[in-house]
């Protein structure tokens, strides 16, 4: 089934797989992330991805937003090891399809190379790498992630231009369709860049079958979906965490964004009314919260 973002009814995007899993009593807490869970774990996995979809959601996002080479080799795996790991991080997400229906679609998660890093760098933007550079450390994961046949990429939290050009290089390059979303504060890139600028980088780029922003305040939302429109006339995908913030220091979440009602279907519905193509949530976002959007767009 290709993928395809229609411009008159709303895809709706899963939520935080991380957040479901610390629910289900998984500690989190090291480097891996979640990615630690397709060795530990992967019918867990399965399960979060089940969830989504029952709650209404039309994508399910891979478990390798933070997977990378180097973050498993570090626990002793070797390259081709982590490669199956990868394709398998796609693999859980099509099983929870067909255990649900067979409807809807996979996407591969890309993380930032700030998410491999597991220090939070991706909330700050700016790596001190070249274009090249980071197209390099990106390519062999795509190349796997490419080989396990999702619906569609999800290049996403990309904090920086340059990293964006690199991961739209590599799309142009396997001729695969993708998704562009970055992370964003104060109405630009973490790196501090304007997102006309931003989103410009995809605007030609016909592999490219979405922009839009993720793992941000809700907050940010609307005025990112007016300026992804007006640069790129593309379909424009969203999902914002809870409005809770992420503490670097203690490696935690602060914050009472969930309880002040920032991510909800009312939020959600007026994202859709400025334009909003596909709409989900990202950390803290459970499938109750996801089942309230499909609620309100019924």
């Amino acid at each position: 089934m290709a993928f395809a973002v229609p411009h008159t009814t709303v895809l709706i995007l899963d939520g935080g797989l991380a957040t479901e899993l610390e629910t289900r009593g998984h500690d989190l807490s090291d480097d891996l992330w979640s990615a630690r869970l397709l060795v530990d774990s992967p019918a867990e996995i399965v399960a979060v991805h089940e969830a989504f979809y029952r709650a209404g959601a039309d994508i399910a996002t891979s478990a390798s937003y933070q997977a990378s080479f180097e973050g498993f080799a570090e626990r002793g795996f070797a390259r081709g090891e982590v490669a199956r790991l990868l394709v398998r991080s796609v693999e859980l997400a099509k099983t929870a399809r067909e255990n649900v229906g067979g409807g809807g679609w996979v996407a591969a998660s890309v993380g930032p190379y700030g998410a491999a890093l597991a220090n939070g760098e991706e909330y700050v933007g700016r790596y001190g790498l070249t274009v090249a550079q980071l197209a390099d450390w990106h390519r062999p994961r795509l190349e796997v992630l490419v080989s396990a046949q999702p619906d569609v990429l999800a290049l996403e939290t990309v904090p920086d231009i340059d990293e964006a050009e690199a991961l739209v290089s590599l799309v142009r390059e396997f001729r695969v369709p993708a998704w562009l979303s970055y992370t964003i504060a104060d109405g630009q890139t973490r790196a501090g860049q304007p997102l006309e600028q931003a989103f410009a980088v995809a605007a030609e780029v016909p592999e490219i079958v979405a922009v839009g922003v993720n793992c941000c305040a809700p907050a940010e939302v609307l005025s990112a979906v007016e300026v992804a429109r007006a640069v790129t006339g593309k379909p424009v995908i969203v999902y914002p965490n809870s409005g809770e913030q992420w503490d670097r220091q203690r490696r935690t979440w602060v914050g009472s964004g969930r309880l002040a009602g920032h991510f909800n279907a009312n939020a959600a519905a007026q994202w859709a009314a400025a334009g909003a193509n596909i709409i989900g949530g990202c950390c803290r976002v459970s499938p109750a919260d996801i089942a309230a959007i499909k609620l309100s767009r019924a």
